[in-house]
């Protein structure tokens, strides 16, 4: 299991974000009861983009899926897990999942960061490094 995100990269992904000018929240997840939860919560957000790690919460149940169908906004499911072993994803067609993400610690936010502000019209913003091809 890899360690939890830190604050402080936590604090720059959503900073990152705030530069471009866009709202994006981040959630780490332990379990289905924290997660379901979380995205009730978001309902009230002023979020444009949820980046979502969903923990040891799967296969999805019918109240997580009614949760994500339920989500004002698109997610992108990142798992910080290492590539050799990856955590299993949220079952498809669950809310407005825009992509998957499987890196391995912070590396998987930030590659899921890029894609957000991609999809936001960002892509430009702050993206000193480019991820992928």
């Amino acid at each position: 299991m890899a360690p939890p995100l830190s604050g402080e990269v936590r604090a720059a992904l959503v900073e990152r974000a705030a530069s471009a000018g866009k709202a994006i929240c981040v959630r780490s997840c332990r379990n289905e009861h924290e997660l379901v939860e979380c995205l009730r919560g978001m309902r009230a957000a002023n979020t444009e983009l949820l980046l979502l790690d969903p923990g040891d919460c799967l296969p999805a149940s019918a109240d997580l899926r009614g949760a994500l169908a339920r989500l004002p906004v698109p997610y992108i499911e990142v798992h910080d897990d290492d590539m050799s072993a990856p955590e299993p994803s949220i079952a498809p067609h669950c809310g407005q999942r825009l992509r998957r993400v499987h890196g391995y610690c912070a590396q998987s936010y930030t590659l899921a960061l890029a894609i957000a502000l991609e999809h936001l019209g960002c892509a430009d913003s702050g993206n000193e490094v480019h991820v992928g091809t």
